[in-house]
């Protein structure tokens, strides 16, 4: 059976034990065995370099330097790593090692929650396969993001909320290698709520499974 750890906290604005909640479920119906922690102290046992996957769920927040150091290591040995939004896409602002795992970190979201459009790039990648683009109510996250990252879904800013990013394409969903670990990443998914969006939340459930193969 396939271990998963999730680990939440940080801003509570982003509902991350609600959240943990969901993807926790999400995991177990697929035939995981499900942790969840809410402490970044989980990262510093060695026990989860035998994990399949980590999902971290911890938006800003701290991580001390032991944790981070076993978390690297398990995800270069093989672990898994998946998540979404500033769960993992904003988390340990302050760590660019923890950044280079993950691809990207966010920077922005002019407008806040606004109306934009998931345009699918690559429809013959098995985590995007028969979803087509899709109109989307959230954050638009604006990312500082990796140029080796294979980018599966991007979105367009239209300059509303600032005009100087006027026509600039970026990268929503995509997946990487960090070592030997497969990385998943999706910038949706704001509150527990969206998950019920269903292109949202299939896009995760196959990009986790993707990380922990």
């Amino acid at each position: 059976m396939k271990e998963a750890l999730i680990v939440w906290g940080g801003w509570s604005g982003h509902e991350p034990k609600e959240c943990a909640d969901v993807v926790g479920a999400m995991l177990e119906a697929e035939g995981f065995k499900v942790f969840k922690e809410n402490t970044t102290e989980a990262f510093a046992d060695p026990s989860i370099r035998d994990l399949s996957l980590i999902v971290p769920i911890i938006t800003m927040a701290k991580i001390e330097k032991e944790e981070l150091s076993n978390l690297l290591e398990a995800v270069k040995g093989g672990v898994g790593l998946g998540g979404y939004h500033g769960g993992m896409g904003d988390a340990f602002r302050d760590q660019p090692d923890y950044q280079f795992m993950v691809g990207g970190q966010w920077v922005a979201h002019p407008g806040n929650i606004i109306d934009y459009t998931v345009d699918v790039t690559r429809p013959d990648d098995p985590v995007m396969e028969g979803i087509p683009s899709f109109p989307y109510r959230s954050e638009q996250y604006y990312m500082h993001v990796d140029p080796s990252n294979e980018v599966l879904a991007t979105t367009r800013f239209n300059g509303d909320h600032a005009e100087w990013i006027d026509g600039t394409v970026m990268p929503v969903v995509w997946k990487r290698r960090f070592g030997k670990g497969r990385v998943f990443y999706s910038s949706l998914g704001h509150v527990a709520s969206e998950f019920e969006v269903p292109p949202m939340r299939e896009i995760l459930r196959r990009g986790l499974l993707w990380a922990a193969a």
